[in-house]
């Protein structure tokens, strides 16, 4: 197979200087969904089957397997005006030229534009699964800029993340305050059946050992059994033994971090759902700082929860460093 590929650097449409700057529409789509410009025989042949493996893979950390984003095929010959006007598009296009193209912006705003051509299907899916990561990455950031532009319109003013621990988060304003105590803070969505939920609490900085996940379950548990009771007496928030969680070294506000992904249930009654936990070190004031999303949403896919989560969480920002 021909392996020359014509790989074009990410090109930015939109110049920064004012004379340069072109009209486009605001983009569109759900939240996660990406637009794939292909054929039916394409689609239903190897070419989708490589995306679908390649591009759609399993969201980390939830009950049941659902895709990082849902694919929407769009046949060529309807892929024009409004139909180009999606944030998220793979665009393949049968050609004797091989290339892989990334362009930001081109027909809409916020977007990214994925295009690929060959002479088969194989060469195009050579293609997709060599730049699977990038297009994931650039995907995945993109719908999280869209989505707190979207919780920017109504954005909480709530100060009780600041006032507590001198961090800010940004989420709207339906998340609303119900515990507030010396070192624990519970903020609560309420949705179709269940509830959204951010805790934050701090640990000395040397709790954290060689063996990241036994402190996290160990710190969950403690801070669940205190904080996080169930519907029933006695019983409370715990890791859930069965499952084992996704561990990430990553950094938030450029600060050193742990990100871990699992499954929560309450010890002595029947409650369990998907949770993230991000502990980012905050070395001027020695300790860690521990911000954690959970969802409670029997019976409802949680791929887009867990993502409002993961996106509000990722909003961390500290203000100058204090002595607490």
């Amino acid at each position: 197979m021909n392996k020359k590929i014509l790989i074009l650097a990410f090109i930015f449409i939109a110049c920064s200087s004012k004379k340069d700057q072109r009209y486009v529409p605001v983009s569109n789509g759900n939240l996660n969904q990406v637009t794939v410009v292909m054929g039916n025989e394409e689609w239903n042949g190897v070419l989708g089957e490589t995306v679908r493996n390649e591009i759609a893979t399993i969201y980390e950390g939830l009950p049941m397997d659902e895709p990082r984003f849902s694919l929407k095929q769009l046949h060529p010959k309807i892929f024009d005006g409004f139909a180009r006007n999606s944030r998220n598009i793979l665009w393949f296009i049968k050609d004797s030229t091989p290339s892989f193209k990334l362009a930001q912006d081109q027909f809409a705003k916020p977007q990214i534009l994925a295009s690929f051509r060959g002479e088969d299907q194989e060469l195009m899916a050579e293609y997709v699964r060599e730049n699977a990561t990038l297009i994931q990455g650039l995907f995945q950031e993109n719908e999280r800029k869209e989505k707190l532009r979207r919780i920017d319109k109504s954005r909480a003013n709530d100060t009780s993340l600041e006032d507590r621990f001198n961090f800010r988060l940004t989420y709207p304003t339906a998340y609303k305050t119900v515990k507030d105590t010396i070192n624990f803070v519970w903020i609560e969505k309420s949705v179709q059946k269940g509830t959204l939920n951010l805790v934050a609490y701090t640990i000395p900085l040397k709790e954290i050992s060689l063996n990241p996940l036994t402190v996290i379950k160990k710190m969950r548990d403690s801070i669940g059994k205190i904080y996080v009771p169930g519907r029933l007496p006695g019983s409370y928030m715990i890791t859930e033994e069965a499952y084992l969680p996704y561990l990430f070294k990553t950094e938030l506000d450029g600060k050193e971090a742990y990100l871990t992904k699992g499954m929560w249930e309450v010890k002595k009654d029947y409650m369990a759902g998907p949770f993230v936990n991000y502990k980012i070190k905050d070395e001027p004031n020695n300790r860690w700082i521990i911000v954690e999303g959970f969802a409670f949403a029997p019976s409802l896919s949680k791929r887009d929860y867990m993502f409002e989560l993961n996106t509000i969480i990722s909003s961390f920002t500290q203000k100058e460093n204090r002595e607490n």
